[in-house]
């Protein structure tokens, strides 16, 4: 069980992206986690809107701070910075998240966006305000 399980209910933001756990490894501090790249998020070339794909990114790297906090700690992006790479097609879309450097307030993180045949996407760097988790915060899973 992951402690994505044990936060209850997705929020809204990974609801609309179909935000799901795919891995965490706690030795380098990276999560995996994958969206739908939903056809109802393209802009008029058929590709992807690059505020979606910074969305995720968002979340990826979010995500890898509550993760390797054991969700004690909410980040809060405070920066980020976005490259993208490649255009993104309609499909499932792999994001990464790893921590360069975290202290006790500030974490920096990288991100990184990839297509269901492993192709780069897009690639981030954020730093994030690291705020003690509040349990109200977390809606609970529908019984």
């Amino acid at each position: 069980m992951s402690i994505f399980d044990q936060l209850g209910q997705r929020p809204p933001a990974a609801e609309l992206l179909d935000w799901r756990f795919v891995d965490f490894d706690d030795s380098e501090n990276r999560i995996r986690v994958s969206f739908d790249g939903h056809h109802r998020f393209t802009n008029p070339s058929g590709f992807l809107q690059g505020g979606f794909l910074c969305a995720m990114l968002d979340e990826a790297m979010g995500c890898v701070i509550t993760a390797s906090t054991s969700a004690s700690l909410f980040p809060t992006t405070i920066s980020l910075s976005v490259d993208f790479i490649r255009p993104a097609r309609p499909g499932r879309i792999f994001g990464e998240g790893r921590i360069t450097s975290m202290g006790k307030t500030v974490a920096f993180i990288e991100g990184k966006l990839f297509d269901e045949q492993d192709r780069l996407l897009a690639r981030s760097t954020a730093s994030s305000k690291l705020v003690p988790l509040d349990p109200s915060w977390i809606r609970p899973s529908p019984a």
